[in-house]
């Protein structure tokens, strides 16, 4: 079941979300256009599975993804039927801003009711999105057909396995949902009947196999049909607490818009990774939600590193990009000591890093010898990886949220 949507603006002051919801359930004519607005938009993006929000203007987008939604009705004539739907964002304006819709164009997947971070990114022409539906479509868990192949199953990823008796049980069909939702995050297999037994011991069960050929098990204790509970145990166990940042990710951690804690260091540095790891879940849980945890290749992010007075051999090095400006934590050596880091990011939300940038260390942080000899400091370089942000070349960005 899929559903696409794009903004549309014409001669007229108006713009709109156009939507193809492609599922067996709803099959009204060719061309019908269904209006989403605040009372419905709930309900359809709940029931259809994807679902692409996409802003544009229509001139473009429109032949492309009609062309795109007739390849797919083409493909699965038994189970698809495209439709089109608009919003008058004049009028619903909330709808846009829910969704955090800041350029043109916007192609944002939804399932079950849920935002993925990863918007589409990729080419807006008819095959690429057709070809993105259909991995969209790919069942993202593999049946295990004997328990032997867990034993060989790739120890670098992170994997999470269901032990079910049958396949058409409410046990699986949560396990299916959050599967689906979390396809990007982890590998998913599922066992059934005589294959799962031994491992079902007097019920389904689900556990995670963390990356390393030597770290344990993890067994999910809660009902299996929870939905909440089964996706915030298997997000917490599929998305790590640290992200690698790459060039491919940069924008949409961007487009997350707060502030980035960063690891730089070497590729085969695994030791500084892992200690930082460490520390930012010992120091930092709580700050979880304000900031981001990343870490990054010193050799590929050598520009950022290049705007702190860094380079390659100054890693590993640890840094606050803020959006508006780069702050280095002063020795890399002091952030294992018990509440340097945490200090670090809390001085970034209290605004005391900025202020000691531009005017030295605060009063209270200095002597009064310090403070009688005090100069301004000079200004803090500007962020860098505010520079993975949405391109103007390649988007119409709204500056303004209420343009919308």
């Amino acid at each position: 079941m899929v559903c696409h949507c794009y903004w549309h603006t014409n001669s007229l002051p108006m713009k709109h979300l156009y939507c193809w919801q492609v599922t067996g359930l709803y099959t009204p004519g060719r061309g019908e256009i269904t209006s989403l607005d605040a009372g419905n938009i709930d309900d359809i993006l709940s029931e259809f599975l994807p679902c692409l929000f996409v802003c544009r203007f229509s001139q473009m987008l429109h032949p492309i993804f009609e062309e795109a939604s007739n390849i797919v009705r083409e493909e699965f004539p038994d189970t698809t039927q495209a439709v089109f739907a608009r919003v008058d964002c004049d009028q619903h304006s909330d709808i846009a801003q829910r969704y955090r819709i800041s350029k043109y164009p916007t192609l944002k997947l939804f399932r079950n009711g849920m935002m993925m971070k990863r918007e589409y990114r990729g080419q807006r022409s008819v095959t690429a999105i057709a070809d993105f539906i259909r991995q969209q479509k790919v069942d993202p868990i593999k049946a295990i057909e004997n328990l032997e192949e867990i034993s060989t199953i790739d120890r670098s990823r992170r994997t999470i396995i269901g032990y079910f008796e049958k396949r058409d049980s409410d046990n699986y069909r949560t396990y299916e949902k959050v599967a689906n939702i979390l396809r990007d995050d982890c590998v998913f297999l599922a066992a059934f009947g005589e294959v799962s037994k031994p491992e079902r011991f007097s019920a389904d069960n689900i556990i995670y196999k963390p990356m390393g050929e030597n770290a344990p098990d993890m067994v999910y204790m809660g009902s299996l049909t929870n939905f909440d509970l089964s996706y915030t145990w298997t997000q917490d166990k599929c998305v790590p607490l640290v992200r690698e940042i790459t060039f491919e990710n940069g924008e949409e951690l961007t487009e997350e818009g707060i502030p980035f804690l960063i690891l730089f260091h070497q590729k085969d540095d695994t030791d500084s990774l892992e200690k930082f790891q460490q520390e930012v879940a010992r120091q930092l849980i709580s700050e979880k939600g304000s900031i981001n945890f990343l870490h990054a290749d010193c050799d590929k992010f050598r520009h950022p590193l290049l705007h702190i007075q860094k380079t390659p051999t100054d890693c590993p090095v640890i840094a606050i990009d803020s959006f508006r400006h780069m702050y280095v934590f002063p020795e890399f050596s002091d952030f294992a000591v018990p509440g340097k880091l945490r200090q670090f990011v809390l001085d970034l939300h209290s605004g005391k890093l900025h202020r000691e940038f531009h005017h030295g260390p605060d009063p209270t942080d200095s002597t009064p010898e310090q403070e009688e000899n005090r100069e301004v400091a000079s200004n803090p370089p500007e962020s860098s990886f505010q520079k993975l942000a949405p391109s103007e070349t390649r988007y119409t960005i709204l500056r303004d949220r209420d343009e919308l």
